[in-house]
């Protein structure tokens, strides 16, 4: 089976790039040759080119059939009307990766199937990905099947509001605190992303996956504050938190820890992962999160470089601080 994907080395597809590498797939990626964090894979085929230049992509692509397309970059409808310019008639099965925030939200029931109503109206990431889904569903004669992962994480830590990289254990190895959305009561689902690949390699190839939606996550749910409480343990130390009100947060923080808190986040979600288990029998997510936070510890302690922040995260926790500041505690 040859596979292309768009992207394949970040925080969700370098994990599907090496366990497709492992079932013996043909797998190429496409990308920029830039620096990645995730190293490509040995036996997977680089074609240099940059899909947000749709005449130097396509030049790079002449000549190839897919048996399947995964992109795992788009954001936009306009770059998903770029997918199927370039794919159409060209791949047997073309898989957009969407978001589980697309998903009705507040949501008439905490219990998330795929049968769940597409609806978000309030934050710009999620319209996008709705659009898409609808640009690529209208297309004629194109073989499209959706994939909405939730929180999936492998070097960063889950937290819900501040950065995702260092930050929070930063905080509590300071003393503290760390902010925890709302009463912190709240279900949340984190999936690690070498569980986020079982199922989805199961999916590459698939006719009859053609025209469907899967959500592919953990079975395990938790509140926030066993998350935090999770964290703090899993990096020896002490456990001070504060709990803000999500629209609070929002209200200071309108551009980084706005929409993901009041658009996902702050409300309770459980994944019932039926289909994809229906479709792929094997799919079963066994990483815990205490497991999988050693696994992100022991990357960063491989190298401590990797705890430094740098760039968007800075500008996130300062904007963090401003609400720790204004919060009266």
């Amino acid at each position: 089976m040859k596979v292309l994907f768009i992207g394949g080395t970040g925080n969700i597809s370098s994990a599907v790039s090496e366990l497709a590498v492992q079932k013996g797939i043909e797998l190429w990626h496409l990308n920029r040759g830039q620096k990645s964090l995730f190293p490509v894979p040995e036996g997977v085929q680089t074609i240099h080119a940059d899909i947000r230049d749709p005449e130097a992509a396509a030049e790079a692509l002449r000549g190839h059939e897919w048996d399947c397309v995964v992109n795992w970059i788009t954001f936009t409808p306009e770059q998903a009307q770029t997918d199927i310019d370039l794919f159409r008639g060209k791949t047997r099965q073309f898989i957009f990766i969407s978001s589980a925030s697309v998903y009705q939200t507040p949501s008439a029931s905490p219990i998330i199937t795929e049968e769940t109503p597409i609806h978000n109206p309030d934050w710009l990431y999620s319209k996008n990905k709705i659009a898409c889904e609808e640009r690529y569903t209208a297309a004629e004669d194109f073989p499209v099947t959706i994939v909405r992962p939730s929180q999936t994480y492998s070097t960063l830590i889950p937290a819900a509001a501040g950065a995702k990289d260092y930050s929070v254990v930063r905080r509590l190895q300071a003393g503290g605190p760390a902010v925890i959305h709302g009463d912190g009561t709240s279900l949340w689902v984190l999936t690690h992303s070498e569980d986020f690949a079982k199922g989805m390699v199961g999916l590459l190839g698939r006719d009859d996956a053609v025209g469907e939606a899967f959500h592919i996550t953990s079975d395990e749910v938790l509140t926030w504050n066993q998350i935090f409480e999770t964290i703090a343990d899993v990096f020896d130390c002490e456990p001070n938190f504060v709990h803000i009100p999500s629209d609070f947060i929002a209200k200071i923080d309108p551009e980084f820890n706005g929409p993901n808190l009041l658009c996902d986040k702050a409300h309770s979600v459980i994944f019932d992962n039926s289909k994809i288990k229906a479709f792929v029998p094997d799919f079963e997510a066994t990483i815990s999160l205490r497991d999988g936070l050693q696994k992100v510890r022991a990357w960063f302690d491989a190298d401590p470089a990797r705890k430094e922040s740098a760039g968007r995260n800075l500008k996130v926790e300062a904007a963090l601080d401003r609400v720790l500041a204004a919060w009266p505690n």
